[in-house]
């Protein structure tokens, strides 16, 4: 008999519960960051690269079988997962640093000018609103309204069918962080130094929280605080009822990173300015160790089992143990000669791993494997080697000569 109801009830769950992956619903997939989905089908992890040919600052959004992406340029594209072949391609007709979201095969991105629902089947424009000011902040989707922060100080909430405006709350400062949404309270930082906590369903501000300095970390969520970063150095953990303070750590330099949340360890994982990725006790924030790369670490880290991935401004996307902070595998794909920074953020789709960078190039990786495909800047490297050997030959001979 109880065995009976038992099943019934893990039926019902498993019915209301979305599939794991299916949509990419904020900046890092939902408001733990986490950059991760399982493999939903028959995937093959490949390597290869794709050239945007233009510096991005996006980063990648995951459905089904395809990854979403936009260059700085505006060029937003589909590409194939599996061996990096571009599906589609839509111009948004002006420069973008935002990152897409996809929910029920409609994608959702800002630009300098507008935001703009898309559907991903017929690549064309559902709706598009316009904007005075650029849009930077990644969309989050809750209870079919798409909110999204604006460089006018507005946090903007549109329905995600039609594009009428739901939301509209005038805060302060440029919202270039991205919001997220948790039990009916919409959570964002801004420029001016505050995180807002706005109440979604009636418009009014239920708390906000002044930093020292600029935010454009985007909060995550976990424990019942909301965690963010801050150009004053620090970390916040915020409690998401009051507004009150429970713990900060200073991180010794700016904070422009997002917290990825692992609430299984109790594990914050956050980059900053300083060089460092650090992990910290989501309880009371201590720290449990840190990883130098010794160039500023803008990108938000993503999980995957017991390996943690991010970008560095040194050139390279780092995967490291997530217990230890050890590192099992990099990848320095302008061979040190060309270099250019990893700001955007990794994704992760079963073991293939996808970093992009100010090179203008999308990479595939086997992260399970820790292998990586040979980039354009090899063979430049290369090339360069072999003429300065040659150079050297010469030398040589008219200098014995």
């Amino acid at each position: 008999m109880y065995k009976k109801i038992v099943i019934a009830i893990m039926m019902v769950l498993l019915c209301l519960t979305p599939i794991a992956g299916a949509d990419w619903i904020s900046f890092g997939h939902d408001y733990t960051h986490r950059g991760y989905v399982g493999d939903e089908s028959d995937f093959v992890t490949n390597l290869w690269t794709f050239n945007f040919g233009s510096p991005i600052f996006s980063s990648p959004a995951i459905s089904g079988d395809y990854l979403y992406l936009a260059s700085s340029n505006g060029q937003l594209k589909s590409i194939d997962m599996v061996d990096g072949s571009e599906n589609w391609n839509v111009d948004l007709k002006s420069a973008t640093n935002a990152t897409p979201i996809v929910y029920n095969d409609t994608l959702y991105i800002g630009s300098e000018d507008s935001f703009s629902a898309i559907d991903v089947n017929s690549h064309k424009v559902i709706w598009e609103y316009s904007t005075s000011s650029p849009i930077s902040s990644t969309a989050y989707l809750y209870e079919n309204v798409v909110y999204v922060g604006c460089d006018d100080g507005h946090l903007y909430g549109f329905d995600n069918e039609t594009g009428d405006v739901k939301v509209d709350v005038d805060l302060d400062g440029k919202l270039q962080s991205s919001p997220m949404v948790i039990n009916d309270t919409a959570y964002i930082g801004s420029t001016n130094g505050k995180i807002y906590a706005v109440d979604i369903n009636s418009k009014d501000v239920d708390w906000e929280y002044t930093t020292g300095d600029s935010i454009y970390s985007s909060p995550s969520y976990g424990d019942e605080k909301i965690f963010i970063g801050s150009d004053d150095g620090s970390i916040y953990a915020i409690n998401e009822s009051d507004g009150k303070l429970d713990w900060k750590v200073d991180l010794n330099n700016k904070v422009r990173s997002s917290p990825t949340i692992d609430e299984y360890d109790n594990n914050i994982f956050i980059g900053s300015d300083e060089g460092n990725l650090t992990c910290l006790d989501i309880r009371d924030g201590t720290v449990k160790w840190s990883h130098s790369t010794s160039s500023p670490v803008r990108s938000t880290a993503a999980l995957k089992e017991n390996q943690v991935v991010f970008g560095s401004n040194d050139g390279s996307a780092h995967v490291l143990n997530k217990y230890s902070g050890i590192e099992d595998f990099s990848y320095n794909p302008g061979c040190m000669l060309f270099n250019s920074p990893v700001t955007s953020s990794p994704a992760i789709n079963g073991n293939s791993l996808f970093i992009s960078g100010n090179d203008g190039y999308l990479y595939s990786l086997n992260i399970e494997k820790n292998e990586a495909p040979a980039s354009v800047f090899l063979y430049y490297t290369l090339a360069i080697l072999a003429i300065l050997l040659v150079v050297i030959i010469v030398v040589v001979r008219k200098v014995r000569k």
